[in-house]
């Protein structure tokens, strides 16, 4: 359990913020509801054939499949829909990366008020560093591709990732790991159709860089890095766990000047740096006061 405790969060990091670099790549050959869909779709299949052949707990209630449905609208539905939306109006993946990082601060409020979890001066000092140090990364990179419309789809992200969290902590659990994230998948997917039908002109291009990104989501990210972010929320703290989000703008900004040639200044290095003491900080001291 220790090792995976070090293991783990490392790992989730870069596969989560690799999701922001393959997200832009398949928003240029589809639109950002339709491919959610057609992503989720898959992913349900996947986990309802492990739910089939590898689960001992076939049966469930009604309120099981509820929080399931409702986590899923939550992590995949508007949170995922947020941020692809954004980058489908031209907004670059460092960019979005860096609002949705701003999620630690509003989990760690809802936290202390709903889970009645308390962070010690030690951890909010390391929560403003974190702050910190993601602000300055969007100071210095905020330009005329982020427009009122693609800010305002990060910040739906944003807050739904965070109400996502505290949900995920409230909830029962007491699905099959494959019967949950079944249920999550085929709510999202259901959820992203819904909005591709009413409010776009729905297409998907399948070229080789949508179909290696598409793969990579569904096999790296939402087979490997959100079955990584569940099993960090039931053996951690929601504020802790959700501090590990200001690593992911560097890192997404690091990927982003490497693969799609997206600009990185020293004072994203620097950013970084407040970023990496600031977790450092907050996951070191770990105890609840």
């Amino acid at each position: 359990m220790l090792k995976l405790n070090y293991f783990f969060p490392l790992v989730f990091v870069i596969l989560w913020s690799s999701a922001f670099i393959t997200s832009k790549i398949i928003v240029e050959d589809a639109s950002p509801f339709i491919a959610l869909s057609f992503r989720f779709i898959i992913v349900a299949f996947i986990f309802f054939v492990f739910f089939i052949f590898f689960s001992e707990r076939k049966l469930f209630s009604l309120k099981s499949v509820f929080e399931a449905l409702v986590s899923g609208i939550l992590f995949h539905g508007f949170y995922l829909g947020g941020v692809f939306y954004a980058l489908s109006k031209g907004a670059s993946a460092s960019i979005i990366a860096l609002i949705v990082s701003l999620q630690p601060i509003m989990t760690a409020v809802l936290a202390q008020k709903i889970l009645k979890e308390f962070l010690s001066k030690i951890q909010w000092l390391g929560i403003l560093i974190g702050f910190l140090g993601a602000g300055i990364v969007i100071a210095s990179d905020l330009n005329d591709d982020l427009t009122i419309l693609a800010l305002c789809s990060g910040l739906v992200g944003l807050i739904s990732s965070s109400i996502g969290i505290i949900w995920q902590k409230r909830i029962s659990n007491d699905l099959s790991l494959s019967a949950n994230n079944f249920l999550q998948a085929l709510g999202a997917s259901f959820f992203h159709f819904l909005l591709a039908i009413c409010f776009e002109n729905y297409f998907i291009n399948f070229t080789t860089s949508f179909f290696i990104s598409m793969t990579w989501q569904v096999l790296v990210i939402s087979l490997g890095a959100f079955l990584i972010l569940m099993w960090m929320l039931k053996y951690n703290d929601a504020g802790k766990t959700s501090t590990l989000f200001f690593l992911i703008p560097p890192v997404s900004a690091i990927m982003a000047y490497v693969i799609l040639q997206e600009n990185f200044t020293h004072l994203d290095v620097f950013g970084l740096f407040l970023s990496s003491i600031g977790v450092f900080i907050v996951t070191k001291n770990n105890s609840i006061k």
